[in-house]
């Protein structure tokens, strides 16, 4: 009868046996996958299950419910149930030998053993058979508005995608309002530039989501690029340049930014890229693009002091937006933190309207729109640069736009070509590969079926290098790759379908069209542009380390080399950059701009000029400091498979016989029956 009791049966009963542990599956075998809790202390197959702390919804300020297990909570001593004898695993194995109710975990892999089943409460939602947060980045689909395939009417779909594109705004126009005065061009050519960049944007984000990874990413102009593309426009050789500058500084950044994309097309299509993401892991990853946002430390406030009430508004507003009023929903969209930065510069360049109508920045015989240098009165050199960077009225770029203007190749001229722009590009490319390689991977989790395979992955690449050879052509003034930010927005906005991207893709092209839109937007005050960079600078580092919850984050292997990839990443290039430069140098450019004119007097002096220029401009940027450092100690310091975060992509045999990943990722039309046989950038 005591037996019978199930108290009794667990306070003396011996434990039963060890059941033989279930043979690995396929992924397994590949991976070497061992379930782990923590990250310094191993845990064996068969060993006790331990309950992990009760999952906690950050956005709600809440505990959530533990879940039950046959009626008894996670938190209440009960039996650990046994799991079923290998046997009897085997029968519930389809014919990839993956359980079939296995689920990706968050770097995509699989579980290692079946789960013993449990009770879900009322107020959660289950996701393949595990609970998803509301906000959480791991969590798969249920919270998800609509997904990858999803189609559910041309009104909701123009809306949703109209809002993706106007959540990622400051991504996609920022960059020509920083380089093209910069290379000395007008109002009038810094609005074309943004119509252009509107179009090219339009165009390739159509093209890749046809026929590049398939998934809902935007394509644009990255913040990768401009670092280079500013140590290209401060090279030595142009300085001296007075009529048609900017002409002939893009001239040459067209020819760099093509030779560029030839590379990285060449990378993708021939298969190199599925060789070279076996090496490319969160280790690596995270601090490259953390790098890319801290690079621009320099930049950032010390514009923003310029007119310091203006840009700290501007700072200030958009912070309240997007952590402060976060949470506030209006018909259930949270318009303060997906619209944060369009919202956050209405609301500054009002404030800085009305500042300039009440004469704040009005002086006695003094006119913003004169040089300091023709000015005959030291009261109005004194002010001028108040006047310029204060006032909103000082652009004229709204009023020289046409009403209507198709972009064209070769608006500027035809490209110049220079090895060694054209190599400094070159590792440019593979670092934005790198970065996409993160943003392909965060987005299939939260969007698609499987996280895709190499070939796909490969493709995708491939197509982002012709979109850049596109970019070339047209003139933007850098490459077009994967925004980063688009994983961020996909998660705020719940909104994964490409059919949203690609009808927001369309009426990007449109807007391209009309010249007053980019006309408006070239408009937009210097020192708001500075406070809204600071911004997104901030947010690509965050973005950058968030990849690190794909490994474990608390292993002290990577924690140092994380470390020391941000730690040189910022010291090794202010070593060149400050090289050979005296306290009392008499610079010819801003502050701000000082760290891009290493060429002229980096710390490599052979006698040849284009090696000195080659190297001192790649040592100079934080991102390939960042990227040579934790690629090369990721990939020779020993480590678990599962410590490192090592991205596991789906296996092409599975893919093809799998209908939903390869509706997910196959080529539309039957266009990937004709390059069936090249594997290497195919499902």
């Amino acid at each position: 009868m005591s037996n019978s009791n199930p108290n009794n049966r667990n306070r003396h009963a011996p434990s039963p046996p060890e059941p033989k542990p279930m043979p690995p599956s396929s992924w397994a075998k590949k991976t070497g996958f061992r379930p782990k809790l923590s990250g310094e202390t191993n845990v064996t197959d068969s060993g006790p299950i331990t309950t992990p702390p009760p999952n906690v919804d950050l956005e709600a300020g809440r505990v959530r419910t533990p879940a039950t297990a046959n009626g008894v909570t996670n938190g209440d001593k009960a039996p650990v149930p046994v799991p079923p004898p290998p046997a009897a695993a085997k029968k519930r194995r389809d014919s990839d030998g993956v359980p079939k109710s296995s689920v990706l975990s968050t770097n995509g892999q699989a579980p290692a053993a079946e789960p013993p089943p449990r009770r879900t409460a009322r107020h959660e939602e289950v996701v393949d058979g595990l609970p998803a947060d509301d906000d959480e980045f791991v969590s798969r689909h249920s919270h998800m508005k609509y997904e990858l395939r999803d189609s559910p009417g041309l009104v909701p779909i123009g809306v949703y995608g109209i809002q993706h594109y106007f959540s990622i705004l400051g991504s996609l126009v920022l960059i020509p309002l920083v380089i093209v005065p910069t290379m000395g061009g007008t109002h009038e050519e810094t609005s074309m530039v943004v119509s252009t960049v509107l179009f090219v944007s339009g165009v390739t984000t159509l093209l890749h989501i046809a026929f590049g990874s398939r998934l809902p990413l935007i394509q644009g102009p990255s913040f990768v690029y401009l670092a280079p593309a500013l140590a290209i426009i401060n090279s030595p050789e142009f300085q001296g340049l007075n009529e048609n500058k900017f002409k002939h500084i893009m001239r040459e950044l067209q020819g760099a930014i093509i030779i560029g994309a030839a590379f990285q097309t060449l990378l993708g299509y021939t298969g190199l890229m599925s060789l070279l993401v076996r090496l490319i892991n969160p280790v690596v990853i995270s601090p490259t693009i953390a790098a890319v946002g801290l690079s621009f430390y320099s930049y950032g406030f010390p514009l923003v002091g310029t007119c310091i009430e203006i840009g700290a508004v501007q700072i200030l507003v958009v912070i309240v937006f997007s952590l402060y009023l976060r949470k506030i929903s209006v018909l259930g969209h949270r318009i303060f933190l997906i619209y944060a930065v369009p919202l956050g510069l209405a609301i500054t360049w009002a404030f800085a309207f009305m500042l300039t109508e009440a004469g704040v920045y009005s002086y006695k015989g003094c006119d913003a729109n004169i040089p300091s240098s023709n000015m005959v009165s030291e009261h109005c050199r004194k002010h001028f640069s108040r006047m310029r960077h204060c006032r909103v009225d000082t652009s004229q770029a709204l009023k020289s736009s046409s009403w209507f203007r198709f972009p064209y190749p070769l608006q500027w001229g035809t490209p110049v070509f220079h090895w060694k722009m054209a190599i400094v590009m070159c590792v440019v490319s593979l670092i934005s590969s790198v970065d996409s390689v993160g943003s392909y991977h965060a987005s299939s989790l939260l969007v698609a079926s499987r996280p895709p395979t190499p070939g796909v992955l490969s493709r995708g690449i491939g197509l982002e290098g012709l979109a850049s050879v596109l970019a070339g052509l047209w003139g933007t003034g850098t490459g077009s790759t994967t925004l980063t930010e688009n994983v961020h927005t996909i998660a705020v906005t719940k909104m994964g379908s490409r059919r949203a991207v690609q009808l927001g893709a369309c009426f990007l092209i449109v807007l391209s069209l009309i010249g007053k839109v980019g006309g408006f937007i070239a408009s937009i005050p210097e020192v708001m542009v500075a406070g809204l960079l600071c911004f997104m600078w901030a947010m690509l580092t965050a973005l950058g380390l968030s990849n690190l919850r794909y490994s474990e984050a608390g292993s002290s292997r990577n924690i140092i080399i994380v470390g020391l990839s941000l730690f040189f990443s910022l010291s090794i290039p202010a070593y060149f950059q400050q090289y050979g430069i005296s306290p009392n140098s008499n610079l010819s450019v801003p502050s701000y701009f000082q760290p891009y004119i290493v060429t002229s007097h980096g710390p490599f002096h052979s006698k040849y000029g284009g090696l000195n220029y080659v190297l001192n401009t790649l040592f100079s940027l934080h991102m390939v400091i960042a990227f040579l450092v934790a690629f090369i100690l990721d990939n020779t310091v020993p480590g678990s498979k599962q410590e490192r975060g090592v991205y596991v992509w789906s296996e092409a045999e599975i893919a093809r016989r799998e209908p939903a990943v390869a509706n997910d990722y196959e080529l539309p039309l039957k266009v990937g029956r004709i390059f069936r046989w090249v594997k290497w950038v195919g499902v």
